[in-house]
């Protein structure tokens, strides 16, 4: 019995490391393209100046990941990403404690459609008006128009977070 409880710590640290042996971090996924262009965002809408902040983000986001380059105009891409955005909703989420009727919070959700083209002469898509959805919890102590736009580009970065997985995780 004591010999086994000498030998059971060993067996158990060489069980595990070579659990281990073959972890890799990220997906494992090779991509079918490593430039992108990414078209501006065209918005249906009414979100006023909307298109260049998250333009601009989405660049950021896929700048920050590193796993693609980006490229300034589509000839020179190997896929090129188009986001359009559809809607913006705004839902009551906490109402005043005070008057029923009045809200304390909102739930904003803006929602866009994605296609990812790959490969010019080919025209391949790798998705097609795939939906992404983008919520975010706005309080308006400071007035309602003031919270939102405040608001917009913490949502426009959950947005681009969302179009980055959808376009390079690819389980």
């Amino acid at each position: 019995m004591i010999r086994f409880a000498k030998i059971l710590p060993w067996v158990i640290a060489v069980t595990v490391l070579a659990g281990c042996a073959n972890y890799h971090l990220g997906t494992g996924v090779t991509l079918k393209f490593s430039k992108l262009y990414i078209a501006p965002v065209t918005s249906e809408a009414l979100i006023p100046q909307a298109q260049a902040l998250i333009t601009t983000q989405l660049r950021e986001a896929f700048i920050k990941d590193g796993r693609v380059t980006l490229v300034t105009n589509a000839a020179e891409a190997d896929a090129v990403l188009h986001l359009t955005l559809t809607n913006y909703l705004r839902d009551v989420a906490v109402s005043q404690p005070n008057d029923t009727k009045l809200a304390r919070r909102f739930d904003v959700s803006l929602q866009a459609r994605a296609t990812l083209t790959i490969g010019a002469e080919t025209n391949q898509n790798g998705f097609t008006d795939r939906p992404i959805l983008a919520k975010r919890g706005v309080f308006q102590d400071s007035g309602q128009q003031q919270a939102e736009y405040q608001t917009l580009p913490l949502l426009a970065e959950v947005l681009a977070q969302e179009v980055l997985h959808a376009t390079l995780d690819t389980w």
